[in-house]
């Protein structure tokens, strides 16, 4: 490592690298992509420790960011002890590689994301003598293993999910997570206030700019495109979004419909069931994940973006990114009417329906079609709401906090 000097030539010490580790695959986390790439755009090197999916590289260089996938994969909708497994094994492996990359590159901080919550003690050796590590909190992980495992509920389960969460959160030097309410929950926990930072999650106007696709206007071909692009879980009620274009169908023959759902899951069989025995399937298609770069396009294509999702105490303190997405790319926006979508849209912003209620969201949908001056305006006021809330004007706040950290190291 060489060493810098600053403007007027005096030596400094070089900016150490910061190593990130997420249990995901890391192109597919607009999150940890974006955090990554925004450091090394400000000149700080970025190791990245992630799952490795079937036929992938061990490593590889993607936007400057250095990606070391671990030879662990996902197993969505798979049973509790399975998922305790895969976090258990991907733990241990990234713990091992944190160490012998440290001997290495001699990281300056290290940037744990969450779920789980207990990937933390990955960081525990480099922890011990010194390093600095900030945790990444997404998610509510005892909120998301009771709605991801409702049969797993109970008393003992639950104080173990509290535990390993406080002790997680003890184990960083600082942490960071995605809103207020979770904020406002950690602190109602007992967490020091002083310790938490907000860092929401916003997407890149650089990356979602509407200026650099075709532009489609609202129904430019006589029918209604309706677009999804995220995972197939049970988190997200598209069996509702589907009656409700069965609906439509029927209510309005007249009115041609399309549904493109990008993204993959464990719900995926379900819906295609679904589909079928509702008739759609020349309406619905299901396209499977697609890289993040490829989102926007798939957004502009179409004319109005859903985020149907099903309500919980967990989703009561989550907001789905991609209702920030389609409204960057000059979309209508439909969610389901939750806390946090309340909470952070302006009235009149994001055509909003009761969760699980089919019929609701096929109203709103047609209302979307029917009334072009109710469509416009939402789409001009959520375009400034997601303007105000970029990553370009969250990603300095992030870096001040970075820096602050490793200067520690």
């Amino acid at each position: 490592m060489g060493v810098a000097q600053d403007m007027s030539g005096i030596a400094t010490r070089p900016s150490r690298p910061v190593l990130m580790i997420a249990h995901s695959y890391y192109e597919e986390d607009p999150r940890v992509r974006r955090e990554a790439e925004s450091l090394v755009a400000a000149g700080r090197a970025v190791d990245v420790l992630a799952l490795r999916r079937p036929g992938d590289p061990g490593q590889a260089t993607i936007e400057g960011v250095q990606v070391r996938r671990l030879d662990v994969q996902r197993h969505q909708g798979a049973g509790l002890l399975t998922y305790l497994g895969e976090y258990v094994s991907f733990l241990v492996r990234a713990s091992v590689a944190a160490v012998l990359g440290h001997r290495r590159r001699r990281y300056g901080l290290v940037q744990v994301h969450s779920l789980p919550d207990f990937l933390v003690f990955a960081a525990l050796p480099l922890r011990l003598v010194g390093v600095p590590v900030l945790l990444d909190l997404h998610e509510a992980m005892p909120e998301f293993f009771r709605s991801r495992f409702p049969r797993a509920q109970g008393r003992v389960m639950n104080r173990l999910l509290l535990l390993q969460e406080r002790l997680s959160i003890a184990a960083a030097t600082e942490v960071i997570t995605v809103n207020e309410a979770l904020r406002d929950r950690l602190v109602g926990l007992g967490v020091d206030a002083a310790r938490i930072s907000v860092v929401i999650n916003s997407p890149s106007l650089r990356r979602f700019d509407p200026a650099g696709y075709p532009r489609r206007e609202f129904m430019a071909d006589g029918t209604l495109r309706i677009v999804y692009a995220g995972a197939l879980t049970p988190t997200y009620e598209l069996d509702v979004l589907l009656d409700a274009v069965a609906r439509m169908t029927s209510d309005r023959p007249d009115l041609p419909v399309r549904v493109d759902l990008f993204g993959r899951g464990d719900s995926e069989p379900a819906l295609r069931s679904q589909v079928a025995r509702l008739g759609l399937e020349e309406r619905v298609a299901f396209h499977g994940r697609i890289p993040i770069e490829t989102v926007p396009a798939a957004i502009a294509a179409a004319d109005v973006g859903v985020a149907p999702t099903r309500q919980d105490r967990f989703t009561d303190m989550s907001l789905s990114t991609k209702a920030f997405e389609y409204a960057a790319m000059g979309k209508p926006v439909v969610c389901s009417r939750l806390p946090m979508v309340e909470r952070t849209f302006p009235a009149g912003s994001v055509f909003v329906y009761p969760p699980g209620d089919s019929a609701a969201l096929a109203r709103t949908l047609l209302t979307i079609v029917g009334d072009a001056e109710a469509r416009g305006a939402s789409v001009l006021r959520m375009l400034t709401t997601t303007q105000g809330l970029a990553w370009e004007l969250v990603a300095p706040r992030y870096l001040d906090m970075v820096e602050r950290l490793a200067r520690r190291w």
